[in-house]
């Protein structure tokens, strides 16, 4: 059942809910933010970008931290933050953008540690951006996206948001065991 059907059908004991411009612009705001955050922060490896390290320093941080081919996996944690964040911001396959960037996060706080929630060492901003992607993944990008003119993710977005999460976390996972 599409969004904008369900929207319509009558619940019992209540009204029905309602797809409404201010929550499609809100979905949009934090694709925006997020993703663009994500695609900046990718860029940085990546390109060198935004004052970024670039590919070399990012693969030596990769094999200071612990990961097999450092080099490798950084190419891979830039190109899942950049095009992850690209897309999400598009709202463009959205839930391959989503498990692209729950793997990278899965990794990322396990390398920055869960010791402190608060600066200076701490998670709070990767916590916050993770929620962000992992919301994005199960609600949908809303009206105001890619996605929304591509019926089958119309019509299947439940199926397809649990299935990211779970591929998102597989993947973190087998990068998490990878690591010395």
């Amino acid at each position: 059942m599409t969004y904008e059907r369900h929207a319509r059908a009558a619940r019992p004991g209540g009204p029905a809910p309602v797809a409404t411009v201010t929550h499609d612009l809100g979905l949009l705001l934090l694709r925006l933010v997020v993703g663009l955050t994500m695609a900046g922060h990718g860029s940085q490896k990546l390109f060198g970008w935004f004052d970024g390290p670039g590919l070399s320093a990012t693969g030596k941080g990769f094999t200071k931290a612990g990961y097999p081919a450092g080099d490798v996996m950084a190419v891979l944690a830039a190109l899942s933050e950049t095009f992850g964040g690209l897309a999400l911001a598009l709202g463009l396959l959205t839930p391959l953008a989503g498990a692209a960037l729950i793997g990278v996060f899965i990794n990322i706080l396990d390398v920055r540690g869960l010791h402190a929630y608060f600066p200076p060492k701490g998670v709070e901003l990767e916590v916050a951006l993770f929620a962000g992607v992992l919301a994005l993944t199960l609600t949908g990008p809303g009206r105001f996206s890619v996605d929304h003119f591509l019926p089958v993710l119309r019509e299947s977005r439940p199926r397809f948001a649990l299935l990211a999460v779970a591929l998102g976390v597989a993947a973190g996972l087998v990068t998490f065991f990878l690591r010395d």
